[in-house]
């Protein structure tokens, strides 16, 4: 797939995908939704990754929201069958990764960039970054799965504010309540945020995998045995047997 809307670079087991929509401050449409989709697939299969970061191109937007022009005349069958295609082929398709995703927010997050964000494992921000969801403010609501992570990260309480009064949030406020994990000077989020991924990336990569699943269920009753079942399930793996060699051969585990 040739893509126009985003930009892939992999170094050190780590993959960019930056995109490239500044004109419209990377709002997604369906093309570049499809084009993230192809991208995530073609790198959950490629060794030579192990962790991917998400970001925008410029310093003013990660993503801007969906590109309301493709859906304004849309009636409740369209609009739903978006909503499905948008979950199931990019947001959760995100979460249930194998491989760490981090968004590297480096400005405006709103609507369903905030919603991709959010669909991330790790979420780094610029200084500048400014995140919300606004879609009340359309006679809409969050259509990509912000009702429902958001409380997972915020609380209900927070995330019924964000999502009523459809306030745009700073990146300090989004850090204090649990939003994003860190904050830093745009021009060295991308760094810090690469440093992150390249610390992940000398880890185990079934460890990891296993451990997003079980991550991924702890707000279900499935997640202590789904944690059980996994952390035996480790012990028959190559990357179990190399990193506890390493430690009683007290050296670093190559994996």
């Amino acid at each position: 797939m040739n893509y126009e809307n985003i930009i892939i670079d992999t170094e050190q087991h780590v993959s960019v995908i930056t995109i490239n929509r500044p004109q419209s401050l990377n709002a997604l449409n369906a093309a570049t939704i499809a084009e993230i989709s192809n991208a995530l697939d073609k790198l959950q299969s490629e060794t030579s990754c192990r962790v991917i970061i998400i970001t925008g191109a410029g310093e003013k937007s990660f993503i801007a929201g969906a590109d309301i022009k493709e859906f304004a005349d849309f009636n409740a069958e369209k609009a739903q069958q978006l909503a499905r295609n948008g979950q199931n082929s990019l947001f959760n398709k995100i979460e249930n990764l194998t491989k760490p995703v981090i968004a590297a927010i480096n400005g405006f997050a709103l609507g369903g960039g905030l919603e991709l964000a959010m669909a991330c494992h790790i979420r780094y921000a610029s200084e500048n970054a400014k995140l919300g969801l606004p879609e009340v403010t359309l006679g809409l609501i969050p259509g990509y799965g912000g009702t429902q992570r958001l409380p997972k990260l915020v609380g209900k309480g927070l995330a019924n504010e964000l999502i009523f009064s459809a306030k745009m949030i700073s990146a300090e406020r989004a850090q204090e309540i649990g939003l994003v994990n860190e904050v830093f000077p745009q021009e060295e989020l991308l760094a810090k945020t690469k440093a992150l991924a390249e610390q992940i990336s000398k880890n185990s990569p079934m460890g990891i995998a296993k451990a997003i699943e079980s991550v991924n269920l702890s707000d279900t009753d499935k997640g202590f045995e789904k944690e059980i079942i996994s952390f035996g399930e480790l012990f028959e793996m190559d990357d179990k047997k190399e990193g506890v060699a390493a430690f009683l051969e007290k050296r670093k585990p190559v994996f």
